[in-house]
């Protein structure tokens, strides 16, 4: 089992082979979950942003025939100006 000393800073350096286990590189965030049992959970918080796609779904809002008649016409005024 790998172990870690903790500093007088509250640090410790996380073994190799946990950061392999983990996928976590120097920079990422690790998060923290005490059990019930006093298991403690390690998990990496770090997010790739190709994880992220879709999670967001923008605001779009429909368009109906009147806005498409409206623009239509609004060009066509747009356009008998200009000549």
């Amino acid at each position: 089992m790998p172990a870690a000393t903790l500093t007088s800073k509250g640090q410790i350096t996380i073994p190799k082979e946990i950061r392999e286990a983990l996928g976590v590189k120097a920079g990422d965030r690790l998060g923290f979950h005490v059990t019930n049992d006093g298991t403690i959970i390690i998990v990496a918080k770090t997010v790739n942003l190709a994880d992220l796609q879709g999670a967001i779904r923008p605001k779009v809002r429909g368009v109906t025939i009147d806005d498409m008649h409206s623009a239509a016409r609004t060009a066509v005024k747009t356009r008998t100006r200009r000549r």
